[in-house]
C-alpha cells in the first residue's frame, strides 16, 4: 500500500483548508483530530480526494511514507507540546515535525532543540493569509534547520501563493527564526489595521462622509498606491448591510477590539532589542484603550471634549488622508523591517530584508502593492539603515508631509484621537532631526541618578555635581 506524501495534525478551519490545497497540489495527505470525528467528518466531505484519516498519532505515522513530514496546525502554547509529546513514541530519526501556529520564538528554539536532540527535525513556520490564504496560497515565513526546510521546499512552494517573482515562501533562518518574522508581520499587520480604523474615523466625523462614500473612496484607493488587501476588504466592509436591523453592519459592531498575543509580543521585543516601533506600539494600545468599554462610556459623560470641530474641504480631507495613510504605512513597515534586523543581529539569524518583503507580496493579510518596492530598496542598499531613507521612500514622504501634518492638526483640534497616525509623523519627525532633547534627559539622570553624560565638544564622560 503506498504511503501518503505529509501529515497534519489539527482540522479547525485553518487547518482544513491548508489541508485541501496540499492534497489539491498533488500531495497526497494524512490527517488526524483529537477528535476522531471531526476527522470522519473531514474525509467523508472530501469523497475522491487523496486525503486519509488517521484515528491515533501511531495510524498517522504508520500512514506516512519515511522520513515523515507532519505540519500541526494546532494552538500555540501547550497544546503543541501535548502533540509532539503524541507523536514522538512513534517517529524515528530524521523524521520532521513542523509547527504552522503563531508561537512565540523562544518556545520554537527550545522544541527545536530537544527535537534535534533526539535525532528529529523541527521548523516554526508562520503562516499568513488567514482562511482563504491557507485554502488558496498562504506565505509562509519557515525557519529551523536548513535541511528540513529542503525536504519541506516541494510541498511548500507548490501551495504558498504564487506572484510575479515567484513562490511567497522562502527559508527564513534558523531556530525561531520564522515564527519571529510571523510575529513582526502581524505586530505590522496591527499598525495598518489602526491606521486604517483612524482614517475612518476622520473622514466619518470630521468630513461626514456616508459609508456609501466610504466604500467608494476605499474601492479608489485599492486601484492606486495604497493597493493592499485590508483596503480592498475595508472598501466591501462599509457595503454590507446587516440582515437583522437593515443598518450597515460596521455601525452595529461594539467598538471592543480583541487581540491574541502578536502584538504585544513584538512591543516587548522591541523593547528587549531597542528598536523603537511608536508605529505599531501605539496600535497595541488603541486595542487596549478599546476594550475598556464600560470605562469610555463613563468618561464620555464627564470629561469635557471640543465644542467646535474646524471646518474642512471634503474633497481636500479625502486627499490629505489618503496621504497620511500612506506615510504612517511607510512608517510602520520601516519599524518593522528596523526590528527584524535588529533580532537577527542579536539572534545571528542572517534575515535577509529583502527576501521577507517579497514573500509578503501575496497571501498574506499586510500584502500591498508597495512591497515590492520595499525589496527592491533593499536589493538596492543590503545594509540600508532606515526605509525612511531610501532615495523613492523619502521623495514620496516629503511630497505627503503637508496633508499628512493637515490631518493630524486637524484630528487634534476635533478631538479626534490618532495614536497611531500621531505616532508615525512623530517618529518621522524624529528620525529626519540632528538634535532631539534627549540632552536634558541626559542631565537629569545625571542629576538624580549620577549616571554621567557625553558633551558634543568633548571626549569621554562626564558628571556634575548639579547643586553645588
Amino acid at each position: 500500500m503506498s504511503k501518503q506524501k505529509i501529515g497534519l495534525v489539527g482540522l479547525a478551519v485553518m487547518g482544513e483548508n491548508l489541508a485541501l490545497n496540499i492534497e489539491e497540489k498533488g500531495f497526497p495527505i494524512a490527517v488526524w483530530n483529537r477528535s476522531p470525528d471531526k476527522v470522519d467528518k473531514f474525509v467523508a466531505a472530501n469523497p475522491g480526494k487523496q486525503i486519509v484519516g488517521a484515528h491515533s498519532p501511531a495510524e498517522l505515522c504508520a500512514a506516512l511514507e519515511k522520513p515523515r513530514r507532519i505540519i500541526m496546525m494546532v494552538k500555540a502554547g501547550q497544546p503543541v507540546d501535548d502533540t509532539i509529546a503524541a507523536l514522538r513514541p512513534h517517529l524515528e530519526a530524521g523524521d520532521l515535525l513542523v509547527d504552522g501556529g503563531n508561537e512565540f520564538f523562544t518556545n520554537t528554539e527550545r522544541r527545536g532543540k530537544e527535537l534535534e536532540a533526539a535525532g528529529l527535525r523541527f521548523v516554526g513556520m508562520g503562516v499568513s493569509g488567514g482562511e482563504e490564504g491557507a485554502r488558496k496560497g498562504p506565505s509562509m515565513m519557515p525557519g529551523g534547520q536548513r535541511s528540513a526546510y529542503d525536504d519541506l521546499a516541494p510541498v511548500l512552494t507548490r501551495i504558498a501563493a504564487q506572484v510575479d517573482d515567484g513562490p511567497c515562501v522562502d527559508y527564513m533562518g534558523p531556530g525561531g527564526a520564522g515564527h519571529y518574522v510571523k510575529m513582526v508581520h502581524n505586530g505590522i499587520e496591527y499598525g495598518d489595521m489602526q491606521l486604517i480604523a483612524e482614517a475612518y474615523d476622520v473622514l466619518k466625523t470630521l468630513g461626514g462622509l456616508s459609508n456609501a462614500e466610504l466604500a467608494e473612496t476605499f474601492a479608489k484607493w485599492n486601484e492606486g498606491e495604497l493597493q493592499p488587501f485590508l483596503i480592498e476588504i475595508t472598501a466591501k466592509i462599509f457595503g454590507k448591510k446587516d440582515p437583522d436591523t437593515g443598518k450597515e453592519l460596521v455601525d452595529v459592531i461594539l467598538d471592543a477590539t480583541g487581540m491574541k498575543g502578536t502584538g504585544k509580543w513584538t512591543v516587548q521585543q522591541a523593547s528587549e532589542l531597542g528598536a523603537p516601533i511608536p508605529t505599531i506600539a501605539s496600535s497595541v494600545e488603541a486595542r487596549m484603550l478599546s476594550a475598556q468599554k464600560a470605562e469610555r462610556v463613563a468618561a464620555s459623560k464627564l470629561l469635557p471634549g471640543v465644542t467646535m470641530a474646524p471646518a474642512v474641504d471634503k474633497a481636500r480631507l479625502i486627499e490629505d488622508v489618503r496621504h497620511a495613510l500612506y506615510a504612517s504605512k511607510v512608517c510602520s513597515y520601516a519599524q518593522g523591517m528596523n526590528l527584524l534586523r535588529a533580532a537577527s543581529n542579536a539572534y545571528k539569524w542572517g534575515l535577509e530584508l529583502g527576501r521577507i518583503a517579497r514573500i509578503w507580496k501575496g497571501g498574506c493579510i499586510i500584502r500591498a502593492q508597495f512591497l515590492g518596492r520595499i525589496t527592491a530598496a533593499f536589493q538596492r542598499d543590503p545594509g540600508l539603515a532606515n526605509l525612511l531613507v531610501d532615495h523613492d521612500f523619502a521623495r514620496e514622504l516629503g511630497e505627503r508631509q503637508p496633508g499628512w501634518r493637515r490631518v493630524v492638526s486637524a484630528a487634534v483640534q476635533a478631538g479626534i484621537p490618532l495614536p497611531t497616525m500621531t505616532a508615525s509623523i512623530s517618529y518621522f519627525d524624529g528620525y529626519r532631526r540632528e538634535r532631539l532633547p534627549a540632552n536634558l534627559l541626559q542631565a537629569q539622570r545625571d542629576f538624580f541618578g549620577a549616571h554621567t553624560y557625553q558633551r558634543i565638544d568633548k571626549e569621554g564622560t562626564f558628571h556634575t555635581e548639579w547643586e553645588s
